[in-house]
């Protein structure tokens, strides 16, 4: 599964790290620094020597992982082959996403968007308007060669809800293996 890569201090790694599962579990609004630093093990004012706010903790969980989603697909779509193989890192790479390690950052960034200031939304939207154009450069491709016969933009907005929904129905120790999800939403997608 797609781990972020720890480009900031491992200090600051745990903190953000201990803030995607808070901020998931309890709502960035509701969480508190205290409980934050108490998860981490730190006194609340050292988290303040790594960031300058709580604000500023959310922008850097929402950051990290919409620059690893980018670049884990960007990975997975350069090494598939066919056009039918690029869907499905597509689906891959968001369900792993979704249910993975970085499972909790994903939930922050789909679920907390709207707790974000408009500026941290505005240096954020340049890297998530990257990553979902990764996802319409494939799916136009395929609508241009018939592979899917739905247009592209709605496609690429039906598939990423659904994906994002599976986080509160899917059990990864239920009946269903990811690899059977991913199979199933690559078959509604791609015309038979």
């Amino acid at each position: 599964m797609n781990q972020i890569e720890l480009r900031p201090s491992k200090a600051k790694q745990r903190i953000l790290t201990a803030a995607a599962k808070l901020f998931r579990e309890r709502g960035f609004a509701r969480c508190t620094v205290r409980e934050l630093a108490d998860e981490v093990g730190i006194l609340s004012g050292s988290l303040f020597h790594h960031f300058k706010s709580k604000d500023e903790i959310l922008f850097a969980v929402m950051d990290e992982v919409i620059t690893a989603m980018d670049r884990a697909l960007a990975q997975a779509v350069d090494a598939a082959g066919t056009l039918e193989e690029k869907i499905r890192a597509l689906v891959r790479n968001e369900l792993e996403f979704v249910h993975g390690p970085n499972a909790h950052a994903t939930g922050v960034l789909v679920y907390e968007w709207s707790a974000l200031s408009p500026e941290g939304q505005a240096m954020l939207l340049a890297n998530r308007e990257r990553y979902f154009a990764r996802w319409q450069e494939v799916l136009e491709q395929a609508h241009a060669r018939g592979l899917v016969s739905v247009s592209p933009t709605v496609l690429r907005q039906l598939i990423h809800g659904a994906i994002v929904w599976t986080a509160h129905w899917y059990d990864p120790d239920g009946p269903m293996s990811l690899d059977e999800l991913e199979q199933t939403v690559v078959a509604l997608a791609i015309k038979a």
